[in-house]
């Protein structure tokens, strides 16, 4: 046969383990490793520190909003936006690593056009969530990942399309190098939660992360490999890389070597058990249809149920398309955050 489609079908079935009898601890690392391995190595020079250095600050009546710059790796600065309630309370407070995805960067995520200018219209997919989780007494701290925005190729900004991004470039050059986007994307994150975990308003043991999409990935992954993450929204992304990743033309950020001869996304998304999960997702959303959202969420009920944590997991299937909804899950975060 000269379509290669059966090859590819046979390829997949043969690739993927369904062995899998008990979700446990034992489980979890014998994943975890192989799977961080084939995200790239990437460190932290010795002498390398996080060099903060605030950019800008703006209050609101809410809330102040920093941008500050620190160090993730060497010859790698990356901005990012604080958020901080203003509270007459000198209490710590929960934080919220908030994740955007394809489009123009950071900015979108906190009520802002590309050019800085406040966003009087109506809101597009990323719904201004990290105005969202701010308004309800979090922090949130909201980095403009690698490839969007401000943190594009020369190349890539001379473009009046703002949401133009670098993502095909960065993820192919790593590639040929060992490394990928996603592992460099949430490599950084981590440094941002290096950076979060040290302000003094910020309470480090409740920390959550909120992702959309590509930042739904990142929020995924990142929590499967870092346990200072206590709670976790991921929205628009979960889904099974069958029904998704290989079912349409994707981005090159969602492609990780060999990740299939390791596990499907819905286990890899489990690994974060039995730390709190909500999935959210549109019903009617194209890229991550919702009839392999219900097949991954019965992989995670297993997961969690394995763990005695079936009660960790929670999910809302809203009528919407390609975006974020935020009606339960953002309460659902600080009601988590605030357990703690």
């Amino acid at each position: 046969m000269w379509d290669p489609g059966q090859y590819i079908e046979k390829l997949y079935h043969q690739t993927v383990r369904n062995d899998t009898e008990t979700y446990n601890e034992e489980w979890k690392q014998n994943l975890k490793a192989p799977f961080q391995k084939s995200m790239g190595e990437f460190s932290i020079p010795p002498q390398e520190k996080l060099k903060p250095a605030l950019l800008e600050k703006v209050e609101t009546d809410d809330y102040k909003q920093l941008r500050v710059e620190i160090t993730t790796t060497e010859s790698l600065k990356a901005p990012v936006y604080v958020l901080i309630p203003k509270r007459k309370e000198k209490t710590k407070l929960p934080v919220v690593l908030a994740l955007h995805g394809h489009g123009y960067g950071s900015k979108e995520v906190i009520g802002m056009n590309s050019d800085g200018t406040e966003n009087l219209e109506e809101p597009g997919i990323h719904k201004n969530f990290a105005l969202e989780l701010v308004r309800k007494g979090m922090i949130v701290a909201a980095p403009e990942m690698i490839g969007f925005g401000d943190r594009k190729l020369a190349e890539d900004r001379h473009s009046n399309l703002p949401t133009v991004n670098s993502c095909f470039s960065l993820a192919s050059q790593l590639l040929l190098m060992g490394k990928t986007l996603p592992g460099l994307r949430v490599f950084e994150c981590r440094r941002v939660l290096d950076y979060i975990s040290s302000l003094d308003e910020v309470d480090p043991e409740r920390i959550g992360c909120m992702g959309f999409s590509g930042g739904g990935l990142v929020a995924a992954f990142t929590s499967v490999l870092d346990l200072r993450i206590k709670a976790t929204v991921i929205t628009g992304y979960t889904n099974t890389f069958k029904g998704s990743i290989m079912a349409r033309r994707h981005c090159l950020d969602n492609y990780i070597p060999g990740i299939l001869q390791l596990a499907e996304m819905p286990e890899l998304i489990g690994l974060i058990a039995p730390r709190p999960l909500f999935i959210e997702a549109g019903t009617r959303d194209h890229l991550f249809p919702i009839r392999q959202v219900e097949e991954a969420l019965k992989t995670l009920n297993e997961i969690y149920q394995d763990f005695d944590r079936r009660d960790a997991l929670a999910h809302h299937f809203f009528k919407g398309n390609h975006e974020i909804c935020g009606d339960q899950s953002i309460d659902w975060l600080l009601e988590m955050l605030n357990k703690i």
